[in-house]
């Protein structure tokens, strides 16, 4: 492997330093080692970060665990007979670790990263800046480079709150050694909603609660409608503006959070209690004024459109900087920062087409605009197929939710897609790439996509909003003649 060797009065010297292996360090460092950098990644514990530990794949096998006991149950309607199904919540968890081992191994670019010549040091504890081409861990090492790409990665937000100390973290959630009983859980955006809607497949009584007007407040409102609803149908309760919290503290059963709305009190108390009210930047242990690495008034890096930060050296990238904190993005981000680290034209972040979509029951997911911000800049057609009048949906008895098509009037572009149901993540991929081609809705409608399929959900969405312009291109061209 390439890299620079210590000697026995100084830390080794590289070229670049990158300070984590989530998905913006793995890209970081592959992308600097592609382009000739000596490059050493360091990462306080194992290789693939929070997305493999502790995010995304954690998150969909538990996810894909309860997909299975919803199907399972269905079973009876398509002539299979089986007794009801059980959950082993140890064995559930073992499978995940297993998951998460096995994408360490197969899937987080470690024999690319090899093949590239960049030096991997895992376990080695906590990093921090001595100056600002310096940087120690726990571990004992030492490590100088002429640049560095900050991919720290981000933590749940604490609150100042009495009893704070009493919750738990999604991350605790996902560790737990059994089912509890009830659970509450603070903030309704996407994680929330994850642990929220995944517990309550495991047979926990769940109560949400949300502190804005809507849970999922970033979808498109009718997405948050719907999921809202779904969930209070599967016996999730739904507390929506229920106000502010006061304190949680210790009960018999659990923890009880105090809070109050138009000075009225009130109270929750469940088995666990479970605060996802956002994240926040994992920098407090790197010293990064040492380095001189200025900070945003949230607590994220502050980056320019190069994830150059304030020290000319050192760049950022991922949830560290608070940009958009997803595993597509922060690979995107990865690879620029490690282009730039080398001696080559800087290129730049661009805000492109961003799916995203969360593994609830049901899922759902966006991209593009949202039809509320679409109508204040665009004239806008809107196409939405229901999930209970398309074919495979009816097939597989998943008939709840829909497809939402959002189209410029007058230049046919596609604006913006969103879907409440099943496969709802894996369709919305489809409309983004139409979306970044920048392709017209007729053409898309023109698209002979597969039957009966998911997929053709969106294609007929996209007929349905040709379809409607058409139709208004022609009564207006008959207007004009008359």
């Amino acid at each position: 492997m390439a890299g620079g060797a210590a000697d026995m009065n100084g830390p080794a010297s590289m070229d670049v330093v990158v300070i984590g292996a989530g998905p913006a360090g793995l890209l970081a460092a592959l992308r600097a080692g592609d382009l000739g950098a000596r490059t050493a990644l360091v990462t306080r514990d194992e290789f693939g970060g929070m997305a493999a530990h502790d995010g995304p794949v954690p998150v969909r096998t538990l996810a894909q665990a309860a997909r299975l006991l919803r199907d399972a149950r269905q079973l009876g309607r398509y002539g299979i007979s089986v007794s009801e199904p059980v959950l082993d919540y140890a064995r559930l968890l073992t499978r995940v670790r297993e998951v998460a081992g096995d994408v360490r191994a197969q899937a987080a670019l470690r024999e690319q990263i090899a093949a590239a010549g960049v030096t991997v040091h895992e376990h080695a504890g906590a990093a921090r800046f001595v100056d600002p081409h310096t940087l120690e861990t726990q571990g004992g090492l030492r490590l100088r480079a002429e640049k560095f790409i900050l991919c720290s990665g981000g933590v749940s937000r604490r609150l100042p709150i009495p009893g704070f100390e009493f919750t738990a973290t999604h991350s605790d959630a996902w560790s737990l050694t059994a089912v509890p009983p009830t659970m509450v859980v603070v903030g309704g955006g996407a994680t929330g909603a994850q642990v929220a809607s995944i517990f309550t497949a495991f047979g926990t009584r769940v109560q949400l609660f949300e502190a804005g007007a809507r849970i999922l407040p970033t979808e498109d409102e009718d997405v948050s409608t719907a999921v809202a609803e779904s969930f209070r149908q599967a016996g999730m309760v739904v507390r929506e503006a229920f106000g502010s919290i006061e304190r949680f503290e210790r009960t018999p059963g659990g923890v009880r959070m105090v809070f109050s709305r138009d000075g009225a009190r009130d109270s929750a108390e469940a088995a666990l209690v479970v605060v996802a009210v956002g994240w926040t930047a994992n920098t407090s242990a790197l010293n990064l004024a040492a380095a001189g690495v200025e900070t945003d008034s949230r607590g994220f890096v502050r980056v320019d459109a190069h994830l150059r930060t304030s020290a000319p050296h050192i760049f950022a990238a991922g949830d560290v900087t608070g940009r958009m904190m997803l595993v597509p993005q922060a690979m995107q981000d990865g690879f620029v920062a490690g282009t730039n680290t080398a001696n080559t034209p800087m290129i730049a972040v661009t805000d492109g087409v961003s799916p995203i979509g969360s593994f609830t029951d049901p899922e759902y997911a966006q991209a593009g605009l949202t039809e509320a911000k679409a109508r204040q800049t665009h004239d806008v057609v809107v196409a939405v197929v229901r999930f209970d009048s398309t074919t495979r949906t009816l097939i597989d008895g998943r008939t709840t939710g829909f497809c939402k098509l959002i189209v410029d009037r007058a230049t046919r572009r596609i604006l913006g897609c969103h879907v409440v149901g099943e496969r709802a993540v894996d369709l919305v991929q489809t409309a983004a790439i139409a979306i970044a081609a920048g392709m017209r809705v007729d053409e898309l409608a023109r698209v002979p996509l597969s039957f009966p399929t998911y997929t053709g959900v969106l294609g007929r969405a996209a007929a349905i909003a040709a379809r409607q312009l058409q139709v208004d291109a022609d009564r207006a061209r008959l207007a004009e003649l008359l």
